[in-house]
């Protein structure tokens, strides 16, 4: 699949011709390389602020794309919905399917493609992605699905990191040395209030806010270390590099994490995101 991609307003880059289904085949090897559970857990937080900002009713047909090991999708089920988890990475559903068993959760598991969702047109009450569909290349597509899987009335809620926040910074830092496959819009768009509004333009109403989440690790050097070896974007960055290169992203992100540190003795980092309410 090959697309025109126009950069949001802001942006005086031409259009590009990118074959999105290359870049996304990519991506898919880059979500299953590492270990992204092991830092996916740490973020459960985020899906139950998100499930209470949502406001989930019990009995909802819920979807969480983009679920990874579950964070939003579990949190729905416990408060009692119905509720699929969406991945493209079979690895990740086989760790939201462990999830659920050991916590007695009723979980439906589904392998699919954020942008080209197998579901039925109004199929489920409310959407949920946590750092999740932010990442697909073709934005406009994916946004598309969401409003079309969504019954008329119901709700979809997002967590998206924002291009301030450590994580957009840290993203960016990769970048810089490991470039992102030229004419695809940043997925840190999902975290700017005007592009989403362009997204999801006809929407009811759309309600957003700046949130925190906070990393935390032993020290900058424990945090580079974990998201080296388990983190897909930081993880084949690394790979991609040789001795010199990893050694300077190295430096470049115990840099970028002493400017945000909030701590003198650990590793007490606020990531900023922006939660997104959307009214089908």
């Amino acid at each position: 699949m090959t697309q025109i991609i126009e950069c949001p307003p802001g942006e005086r880059k031409p259009s590009t011709v990118v074959d999105l289904g290359a870049v996304k085949a990519r991506q898919q090897l880059m979500w299953a390389s590492g270990d992204f559970a092991v830092i996916g857990t740490t973020l459960q937080i985020v899906g139950e602020t998100l499930c209470e900002a949502a406001e989930l009713q019990s009995g909802a047909r819920v979807l969480d794309v983009a679920c990874g090991n579950g964070n939003a999708a579990l949190a729905a089920a416990r408060r009692w919905c119905r509720v699929t988890g969406l991945d493209y990475v079979p690895e990740l559903l086989q760790r939201a399917g462990e999830r659920a068993r050991a916590e007695g959760l009723s979980l439906e598991l589904a392998l699919g493609d954020a942008e080209q969702l197998p579901f039925e047109d109004g199929s489920f009450d409310a959407a949920l992605s946590t750092f999740g569909v932010m990442f697909a290349p073709d934005q406009e597509r994916a946004a598309r699905e969401l409003l079309r899987v969504v019954r008329a009335g119901g709700t979809i809620a997002l967590a998206n990191w924002t291009p301030a926040g450590f994580i957009g910074q840290m993203l960016a830092t990769v970048g810089r040395l490991v470039p992102p496959p030229a004419g695809v819009a940043s997925p840190v768009y999902w975290g700017d209030d005007t592009r989403i509004e362009q997204l999801f333009a006809g929407a009811r109403s759309i309600r957003t806010a700046k949130r925190d989440f906070v990393f935390r690790y032993e020290s900058a050097a424990h945090f580079i270390d974990i998201f080296r070896r388990f983190y897909g974007p930081t993880f084949k960055a690394f790979g991609a590099l040789e001795a010199d290169g990893q050694a300077r992203l190295a430096s470049d992100l115990s840099e970028l994490s002493g400017r945000f540190n909030r701590s003198a003795s650990s590793f007490v980092v606020p990531a900023e995101y922006l939660e997104v309410v959307i009214e089908r």
